[in-house]
């Protein structure tokens, strides 16, 4: 019988009008060890099963508290190690890759613009394959989770100017490192980074009647001072006025990048220049700042970090990724309150967060993001991944392309932003080409230029196998157990070579 896509599609309708209203029959072991993989991980793979009933789940949770002491599988390492632009710090990416400048007087050809451009897009694609390498592969599963909180929570946009050429150092120097650390090392890295100082405007804010390096008068610009508050820090409703974003942008002058033929005092790419700073006294959420150059964003940084209504906007988005898209309000007063008391320990929120009743109960209440869903397909399906590109080109078809979220508050995780017919089918369609082996995974990407975003989307209907199906009985192992009683009768009634796609495209396998 041919593979047909929409025998599969048919049958998920199925299960999608019967599994809401019937009662799970996997054991309770089997649903606590399932939740705790489907939020603390990219989804389970069969080595994580067992490796989390072997141990327990508290200890899983205390193991992924502490990614420093879980080893990186040397295949991972090897990956990695072949990423070669994720060695280069800002400077370097900036002068092997970005813009080229007039030589003897004679400004660049277009042809040769356009052609560093195509070489520089290397970089995104390398950083996008160490993230998908990195979600799949990593035992360190927590940490990749809270990578991809935190990068959509600062979010860049990497086909914004030069930011293509930073994006990866941005996760990897700003996000990565303070993941599950501190809120204010966290808050101040992603400030001082040329990716956000470039994204939001903030490296051309300026004391009015200052100039740019070139000359050009560009004034104050409240543009990164407004997100610092509104997305970052206090929220919406967090309480600051217009005249607190004017004092947080006159704070920020001077915060810029570091300019070609100045010896810079450190890698970063960051450089502060005190004759565009605005000098004086400022007034901020109530509190004087004295004038103090560069330290003065530093103090506001280290207000804003502390500040009750940031304790409970980060509190809330926490207890939205990891428990409901309208999280229960006593659990955020309670990580609110932890978050205050810790001084913004991000690792000690989550334990009270992972240990609440709320959180061990709320199985099946997310419903996962296209990113999420990509990799746990992959992840549950156990295949070999050499070539990512047809997930990255299978998550800009279902509309949340890596690194390209155009706005500064990033990508949703609530369900009303990814849940839709023609999505469910998308996602039906990827199940059914990854299920058939039809996704070449295993085959190295082709090094050619490519428009941005910088991925290429696979047809999942193709009819070439570039592997060997998914073994839909080693994946019934796995993934039945989660599924409702009617998923699995629908399932063990179908033809065998349509099983693992209506796993994978089940609608209960949608959700974590």
């Amino acid at each position: 019988m041919k593979f047909r896509r929409v025998g599969v599609f048919a049958a998920a309708c199925v299960i999608a009008l019967a599994s809401a209203s019937l009662a799970r029959a996997e054991s309770a072991s089997d649903r606590a060890v399932g939740h705790i993989l489907n939020r603390l991980a990219f989804g389970p793979t069969a080595a994580d099963v067992e490796h989390v009933k072997a141990i327990g789940i508290e200890r899983y949770i205390a193991e992924q508290l502490d990614p420093g002491m879980i080893s990186e599988p040397p295949e991972l390492t090897a990956r990695l190690a072949a990423l070669d632009t994720l060695r280069l710090d800002p400077i370097r990416l900036y002068v092997d890759y970005g813009p080229l400048r007039a030589a003897a007087g004679v400004a660049p050809s277009p042809e040769e613009t356009k052609a560093r451009r195509e070489r520089a897009r290397v970089i995104v694609q390398q950083a996008a394959a160490a993230r998908v390498y990195r979600a799949l592969y990593s035992p360190r599963q927590l940490e990749e989770v809270m990578v991809d909180f935190w990068f959509n929570h600062f979010n860049v946009f990497a086909a914004k100017g030069i930011d293509h050429l930073w994006v990866g150092a941005y996760e990897a120097a700003a996000i990565r490192p303070h993941a599950l650390g501190r809120f204010r090392d966290l808050l101040l890295a992603t400030a001082k980074h040329p990716a956000m100082l470039f994204y939001l405007d903030n490296w051309e804010n300026s004391a009015p009647g200052s100039t740019m390096p070139d000359g050009r008068a560009v004034g104050l610009n409240e543009n990164y001072a407004r997100e610092l508050m509104e997305l970052h820090t206090l929220g919406v409703d967090g309480g600051y006025t217009q005249d607190d974003v004017v004092a947080l942008a006159r704070m920020l002058t001077g915060w810029g990048l570091v300019r070609r033929g100045v010896r810079p005092p450190d890698r970063t790419g960051f450089r502060f220049e005190p004759a565009r700073h605005e000098a004086g006294p400022k007034k901020f959420l109530g509190r004087t700042i004295a004038s103090g150059g560069e330290d003065e964003a530093a103090a506001a940084i280290d207000i804003l970090a502390r500040h009750p209504a940031t304790a409970r906007h980060i509190a809330f988005k926490l207890a939205q990724y990891f428990v409901a898209d309208t999280p229960p309000p006593a659990l955020v007063d309670r990580l609110t309150v932890r978050f205050r008391d810790s001084d913004g320990d991000i690792r000690a929120v989550l334990r009270v967060l992972f240990a609440s009743r709320e959180f061990r109960d709320s199985a099946g209440a997310k419903y996962k993001t296209p990113y999420r869903y990509v990799l746990s397909a992959v992840r549950a399906a156990g295949v070999a991944v050499d070539n990512p590109r047809p997930l990255l080109g299978a998550m800009l078809r279902l509309g949340m392309p890596l690194y390209f979220c155009q706005t500064p508050d990033g990508y949703k995780n609530t369900e009303a932003a990814w849940m839709s017919p023609e999505a469910t089918n998308l996602r039906v369609s990827f199940a059914t080409g990854l299920a058939a082996g039809r996704l070449p995974l295993a085959k190295p990407p082709v090094a050619k230029p490519l428009a941005d975003p910088p991925v290429m989307p696979v047809a999942a209907g193709s009819q070439t196998p570039a592997a060997d199906p998914v073994d839909a009985a080693a994946l019934g192992q796995l993934l039945m157990p989660g599924l409702s009683a009617r998923a699995r009768a629908t399932i063990t009634d179908a033809d065998p070579r349509l099983r693992a796609a209506l796993m994978l495209g089940s609608p209960d396998f949608m959700r974590h």
